[in-house]
């Protein structure tokens, strides 16, 4: 058998049999798909449990996910060619985006963080920026040569510090924190020197005191003192913490059963649908359901990496890597915010919690990861 009939059994699927020929043509990753309808699922299993049985709150979820599910599907069957020449515009199209919700926008809970156009429904341009920020890093590093030089390092820090500073001005720390992270890692792929990861964080740790005194607003330095000492306001800034704590260690080995939750159905527990949903998950299926849905998570994130190690270009593979660590940092900060961990920020559990615009998001960003896999080119022998 020829190199290029090794390379890569998905790229010549009349050797595989029709079920490979299938997938290829319509740009799915079967394997990633199986897993995502999963997640889903068990979603929407557990949101109805932590909305009270609000069969209407969760058909409405549904209906997003079908959405999301229908996004995904489009943006696999664009070539990665195309997210690369796109990039410069649509990021000028977020930072305009941006502008508009800091001139204009829609307030809530203290937030400006909306924008609501004609026919249109309302929309976050904050959560848009979770994918062309990388996109954006990725255009511009994998047009020098890797590892990059410090000065292009530079511009790149710049392209995500941008928009970070507008989402925390509006103010969103949670997802600005996304944003950056997202953009940091296209720089942490693209080959960066341990000199310069070194002294990023120490201009990090320097700028701490700082962001404390003149960029943090009161109610986000309270959830810092919260995470440190919960137990100082038990009715009032700890209360979320504490009742999330108490629904967790309460579900123990196998958990009190579907529905049996006593946290969130007696009303303890704050954010039981969104932000705090993975307690009500704990509370009820216990250690075990938490193993599973996070050996469910760890099988997503491992098979985005696959996908990333298999890609061509130095764009596709920047951008994969990033998409899929910062599908990790969602993860890794709702559950440890959840644990009491880390400080409230207000992340969602991606695909599980409520939410529309995060799961568009997040599933947009696995159809880029899609097309990045299906649309490689045969290496000839």
């Amino acid at each position: 058998m020829a190199s290029s009939e090794l390379f890569d059994r998905s790229e010549n699927p009349s050797l595989f049999g029709p079920g490979r020929r299938f997938w290829s043509m319509v740009h799915v990753d079967p394997v990633l798909l199986l897993l995502l309808l999963v997640l889903v699922a068990a979603g929407l299993v557990v949101l109805f449990s932590g909305a009270d049985q609000n069969m209407a709150m969760v058909k409405a979820q549904g209906v997003r996910m079908g959405i999301a599910l229908v996004v995904m599907l489009v943006f696999a069957q664009l070539d990665p060619a195309v997210f690369r020449r796109w990039a410069p515009w649509l990021y000028l199209a977020g930072i305009l985006g941006l502008a508009a919700v800091l001139l204009f926008g829609i307030g809530a809970k203290g937030a400006q963080r909306w924008l609501e156009l004609p026919g249109l429904p309302r929309f976050q341009p904050s959560e848009l920026m979770k994918l062309v920020v990388p996109m954006m890093a990725a255009w511009y590093l994998s047009r020098q040569f890797l590892p990059p030089r410090l000065r292009y390092v530079g511009v790149s820090l710049l392209i995500v510090v941008l928009p970070m500073a507008m989402i925390i001005l509006q103010p969103d720390l949670g997802t600005s924190l996304l944003v950056g992270a997202a953009g940091i890692f296209v720089i942490f792929f693209a080959g960066m020197s341990w000199k310069v990861i070194s002294g990023f964080f120490a201009m990090v740790s320097v700028s701490a005191p700082l962001m404390w005194f003149f960029v943090m607003r009161d109610y986000q330095k309270q959830r810092v003192l919260t995470l440190l000492d919960p137990q100082s306001d038990p009715l009032g800034a700890g209360w979320n913490i504490i009742q999330s704590k108490t629904a967790i260690g309460s579900g123990g080995i196998d958990g009190k059963g579907w529905l049996q939750g006593t946290q969130s159905h007696l009303e303890f527990l704050p954010e039981s649908h969104t932000d705090f949903i993975v307690a009500v998950l704990a509370e009820e299926f216990g250690f075990v359901g938490m193993v599973c849905l996070l050996l469910l998570y760890l099988l997503i994130v491992l098979r985005c990496l696959y996908i990333a190690a298999l890609a061509q270009d130095s764009f596709s593979r920047l951008l994969a890597g990033s998409l899929t660590m910062t599908f990790f940092v969602y993860i890794f900060v709702n559950v440890g915010m959840v644990s009491g961990l880390l400080p409230v920020v207000g992340v969602p559990l991606p695909l599980i919690s409520y939410g529309g615009t995060s799961s568009v998001t997040l599933m947009a960003a696995f159809g880029v990861l899609m097309s990045i896999h299906t649309h490689r080119r045969m290496i000839s022998a």
